[in-house]
């Protein structure tokens, strides 16, 4: 059976990550995170359900032993390609890529811990879904052409 558990992004002044929830009142909408002031030491802080992104653990883990979490951002290698994907919970695991949606039932890394490598998630690292040829803009082509014909910046 799956583990069940939670981390939660505050996306409210900036992000931060909480991994030690201690509670969840849907009733009344607040989250209660174990935020630690030293390390032996943590306090109870509540944040309303409006400021954070509650994510769930997806019961997997990746290469590394990296717990893996709805909103991560996973890569694997695909042949002699390299993907990129957003884990999602609808309500089954999926990994969102650019141009496909993988179900976990018919995907064929069934066994993440041999293949899939958490890289990031959705609150830091957005950059990491774009296509290659969206992430270079015509502007930083003409730089870097000019850095290297020219040893430098324009």
């Amino acid at each position: 059976m799956r583990e069940i558990k939670f981390r939660a992004w505050k996306i409210a002044d900036g992000h931060e990550m909480f991994d030690d929830i201690a509670f969840i009142d849907w009733n009344k909408s607040i989250v209660g995170v174990n935020y630690p002031i030293s390390s032996t030491n943590t306090r109870l802080d509540k944040e309303p359900l409006d400021n954070v992104v509650i994510e769930q653990y997806t019961g997997l883990k990746d290469k590394n032993g990296v717990e893996i979490y709805e909103n991560d951002i996973v890569m694997w290698r695909d042949g002699e390609s390299i993907r990129y994907a957003q884990v999602a919970f609808t309500p089954d695991i999926k990994f969102l890529t650019c141009d496909y949606v993988f179900s976990y039932g018919r995907f064929a890394y069934k066994d993440t811990e041999n293949h899939l490598t958490v890289i990031g998630n959705i609150h830091e690292n957005v950059d990491l879904l774009v296509n290659d040829t969206d992430r270079i803009s015509p502007d930083d082509i003409g730089n870097d052409i000019h850095e290297f014909l020219h040893g430098g910046d324009k």
